[in-house]
């Protein structure tokens, strides 16, 4: 795992300030304590920090093909490199050395803009190719890894694994986007491809970005999407065989390595697993991390010690207190960008356990969106069962009255709350799921903003987001159109960004088993009564298992990563929420509507409303001011590489 960073002159050949790109490469230091490299040539500047996993004496980085004309920088994994080495071999190319690193030069000599169609990996890359003089940037079908980029005003294109690179560069304005801002609010993160701020983008997930030299900056090219066709034709036992070897070869793949390797492991069904699967593959006890909570509703440590002594492993185990608040700034500085999801605390906290035990992690992510383990995703399929029995004009104007004049019931077990029922029935599919996901729903967002900021964002709506990719998703299946929307959403922005920043801040590589896009591609083709079976989440994934891992993991109630904010709140956290939310930073902006901001404090810490969501958006948002937005220009904080206890 690395980082990497550049800088390209679009417009001809002019000096790269080579003091720039050395800021902009060490201010991702924690991405790669092990090395750094730097390529410097008329009108272009590559550089590179590198965590050693693969070929650890010959893999440096930047790489180089035979005759040093084509040069990469490389941030992640290519897992079936050992089969493409023969292969490009085969076709003329000589390998200096065992890493996975060499394969993408040799690639893309071969196959050029489709040599990512081959690897089977998570990877984010830039390559230049002198000469065509042609800058070849990609990322991996389902973002994994981080890639983001600016054009400068003057011609200038910057790049890197993470925004304060691009910051770090200092021609970078601070301008925030008015509409990322309304995403963020909506959804806890600003969706791909937007940055927060308005000269930044993301390159989206499995999507490559090719730069001429004197040309214009094209458009972004999608080589991949996944197809929820159904149609596997698989009885129910045929699919577990079958999963099991997918998820066995999958897992293979990720435990290649030069360096000692574990796994993450909650308790839950997807982390098992891994971890039974794992061990099967594994001549030596594997290496298992977990997070224990003080407060019993947030703590799984037992269910996690029922499958490491089932398999024998060399666990390991930190009691994290439910008041570890301290991390508000330092996460700040982490994301770059205002980042929402309170989990973002428990992963900083096992990936600062798993480093000391291990340079890489396989994890369970992506194991909810690939097997249909959502909770919401049995929500959603009751009320559609709905809303299929009436036409929509019906519902809009008969549920939608009805959801005006039912009474707000948020203390209320959500079966009893009918006014976010009857509000969901009102709506199409798409609305209702991104009503259902949204952290502010529209009408709050409408009271929160200020009337200035309305006008700024004119009308846009962060739905607009799902909307775009519902008109992509090819599948009027209701739960196949979710999983879709959740894959381009809510893996990509929300949980593969929080696992990046915070394993990479602890210098750490995390692998995703199953994401991976071979076993997402299978898992589309299959049934959506093997994913979700009545009010069964995960089917046939907890079918295949039940040889491996006992009921008691299979089929006990989900309980998630999470943190007692709503007693934070009300308690340790009590000052500083009303002075970051009430404080000089927030008001200064403009963009809120003060008199609703302290409803939302009041209301919260007089026990009357649970605003805890609402309250820890707000005091992420103001400390990405006060970290990121204020910091000196060129000089963003940098992360040191194992930090932890940093007050807030």
């Amino acid at each position: 795992m690395c980082g990497i960073t550049g800088i390209f002159d679009t417009r001809g050949r002019r000096e790269i300030d080579r003091a720039a790109l050395t800021r902009m490469n060490e201010s991702q230091y924690h991405r790669g304590p092990d090395e750094g490299g730097l390529h410097v040539e008329e009108g272009l500047g590559l550089g590179h920090r590198r965590l050693s996993i693969i070929d650890l004496s010959t893999g440096q980085q930047p790489l180089y093909n035979e005759d040093g004309s084509v040069c990469v920088v490389f941030n992640g994994e290519i897992y079936n490199y050992r089969e493409l080495i023969p292969e490009l071999q085969s076709l003329g190319h000589v390998f200096h050395t065992r890493s996975d690193t060499e394969v993408i030069v040799h690639a893309w000599e071969s196959w050029g803009e489709d040599c990512v169609r081959r690897f089977r990996g998570m990877f984010a890359f830039a390559l230049w190719d002198r000469k065509l003089e042609t800058l070849f940037l990609a990322r991996d079908r389902l973002a994994v890894k981080p890639l983001y980029y600016a054009l400068l005003a003057d011609g200038t294109f910057l790049f890197g694994s993470e925004l304060k690179s691009l910051l770090a560069h200092g021609g970078l304005p601070r301008d925030i986007d008015p509409l990322a801002v309304e995403e963020y609010f909506a959804l806890g993160y600003v969706a791909e491809p937007r940055t927060i701020f308005r000269q930044a983008r993301k390159l989206p997930p499995a999507h490559t970005l090719l730069l001429r030299r004197g040309q214009p900056v094209g458009e972004t090219k999608e080589y991949w999407d996944v197809r929820f066709a159904l149609d596997g034709g698989h009885s129910l036992d045929e699919a577990c065989a079958q999963l099991n070897e997918k998820l066995a070869e999958s897992i293979r793949l990720r435990m290649i390595a030069d360096v000692p390797l574990g796994a993450f492991l909650s308790g839950g069904v997807d982390s098992s697993a891994v971890v039974a699967l794992m061990a099967g593959q594994s001549a030596d006890p594997v290496n298992t991390c977990s997070i224990a909570f003080d407060d019993p509703a947030f703590n799984e440590a037992e269910f996690a010690r029922t499958v490491a002594d089932r398999y024998r492993t060399n666990h390991h185990c930190d009691l994290v207190a439910s008041d570890d608040f301290d991390l508000v700034d330092t996460l700040a500085r982490l994301y770059d960008e205002p980042y929402a999801d309170s989990s973002a605390i428990p992963t900083y906290r096992v990936c600062q356990l798993a480093r000391k035990h291990v340079t890489v992690a396989l994890s369970g992510d992506g194991g909810d969106e690939t097997f249909g383990g959502y909770r919401r995703y049995r929500l959603h399929l009751m009320e559609e069962r709905m809303r299929a029995a009436l036409p929509q004009s019906v519902r809009r104007r008969l549920f939608g009255l009805l959801g005006r004049i039912y009474p707000k019931a948020d203390w209320a077990p959500r079966m009893f709350r009918a006014k976010t029922t009857f509000e969901g029935m009102a709506r199409t599919s798409v609305e209702a799921y991104f009503h259902s996901v949204s952290i502010l729903r529209g009408p709050m967002r409408t009271q929160l903003f200020s009337q200035r900021f309305r006008g700024e964002i004119d009308g846009y709506s962060a739905e607009d987001v799902f909307r775009r990719h519902a008109a992509r998703a090819a599948t009027d299946d209701p739960l196949a159109l979710i999983q879709y929307l959740d894959l381009k959403t809510y893996l990509v922005g929300d949980i593969n960004t929080k696992v990046d920043r915070a394993s990479m801040a602890h210098s750490l590589e995390v692998r995703e088993p199953l994401m991976d896009h071979e076993l997402v591609e299978w898992m589309a083709t299959l049934p959506s009564s093997f994913k979700v079976n009545g009010q069964e989440g995960k089917f046939l994934l907890k079918k295949a298992m039940q040889a491996s891992l006992p009921n008691e993991i299979l089929y006990r109630p989900k309980m998630g990563f999470a943190v007692p904010l709503a007693r934070w709140f009300r308690g340790p956290l009590r000052e500083r929420v009303r002075e970051s939310v009430l404080g000089p930073r927030l008001a200064a902006t403009g963009w809120f509507n003060q008199e609703y901001l302290r409803h939302l404090v009041d209301a919260h810490l007089s026990g009357a409303s649970d605003y805890s969501s609402p309250l820890w958006t707000l005091l992420m948002f103001e400390a990405f001011l006060r970290n990121v937005v204020d910091a000196p220009a060129g000089a963003p904080a940098v992360v040191v590489a194992g930090e932890s206890g940093l007050a807030s």
